[in-house]
């Protein structure tokens, strides 16, 4: 397999420290949500919000909790203010610019990442962005999912690829970096479809991926749908296969956030073996180790190793596939 970047040691490269998320929420929701769209959300999505911080707290709250969360490990290390949960663009500018300043403004945070749609940029939202990114970098984060239209209806994404593409390029054009967020194991999709995603995020200006385990929690449209036998969760073997490919497929100089994802073990339904954190990390770096993959990659199971540890995510995420 070709050599690929993982996330914390290119954070490390880039801002000379180890870094960390600290998952904020900036109280948005979300036009698949509200009515605009629907009213029920993507199919996977519980709709909870419940992996980032309170959003009765202020900003500067909820970053001490966060670091306070973290532990031992905030010591000395530097931080990413990740507004995480729902849609963080969806909004008037004039609440959300705030929010996203008080975020940026200590000086052990060298990076805003914003969790948003990419049909939630207008005009004013990427200028503002772009005012943004003159301070420190800026992250977007868009979840693009599949490329394929049947798999885009029936999670109900509520927006066109083309929509997609237009938004990268916009933010590409202003130098703000996107990382896209693709599920694996949506049904009815091949290896070959999965890739096929893949590939075309690297034919983008896409700075970083996100790849995610499809998994079925509770209180879910997909819950209903595993429950009458239409849904068949991905093994752990063929998932480390299709992250294989997929993998292969992108540029080597896009950087990997995550390679897998869970759900909340009091909220999971299936597959069950992705609530068993050690026993993925073991059998990602084996698999690693057997194909040949980098130390960079390695290096991106330890920090899982890490996230299972102190419950803190960032290659498994119990929010994973929502933002």
């Amino acid at each position: 397999m070709e050599h690929y970047t993982a996330l914390s040691p290119y954070l490390k490269r880039r801002f000379g420290y180890k870094v960390y998320k600290l998952s904020l929420s900036a109280g948005c929701t979300c036009p698949n949500r509200d009515g605009t769209l629907g009213a029920r959300g993507c199919i996977f999505c519980s709709g909870s919000g419940e992996f980032a911080a309170s959003g009765s707290a202020s900003i500067p709250e909820q970053l001490e909790q966060a670091k306070y969360i973290l532990g031992k490990k905030a010591q000395g290390a530097k931080f990413i203010a990740y507004f995480q949960d729902f849609t963080n663009t969806y909004g008037a500018v004039s609440r959300l610019k705030p929010l996203f300043l008080a975020a940026m403004e200590p000086d052990d945070v060298v990076a805003l990442s914003i969790a948003t749609r990419p049909d939630c940029l207008p005009e004013d939202i990427l200028r503002m962005l772009s005012r943004l990114r003159a301070r420190k970098p800026v992250f977007v984060e868009l979840g693009l999912q599949t490329v394929h239209q049947a798999s885009a209806r029936y999670i109900r994404r509520g927006y066109p690829l083309s929509v997609f593409d237009d938004a990268v390029q916009k933010l590409h054009a202003l130098e703000i970096e996107v990382i896209a967020h693709q599920i694996l194991g949506l049904p009815g999709e091949t290896a070959e479809m999965m890739a096929e995603t893949t590939r075309h995020l690297g034919q983008l200006p896409v700075d970083g991926v996100k790849l995610h385990l499809l998994h079925i929690l509770r209180g879910t449209d997909l819950a209903a749908e595993y429950e009458a036998g239409r849904v068949k969760p991905l093994e752990l073997d063929a998932y480390i296969d299709i992250l294989e490919q997929c993998l292969a497929v992108l540029p080597p100089d896009v950087v990997i956030h995550r390679l897998t994802g869970d759900g909340a073990k009091r909220d999971l339904i299936a597959p069950l073996w992705s609530a068993d954190k050690k026993r993925v990390l073991s059998a990602i770096q084996k698999r690693f180790e057997q194909d040949g993959v980098s130390r960079e990659a390695r290096c991106a199971a330890d920090r899982l190793q890490f996230s299972a540890r102190c419950g803190i995510l960032d290659l498994i995420s119990h929010r994973s596939i929502f933002a």
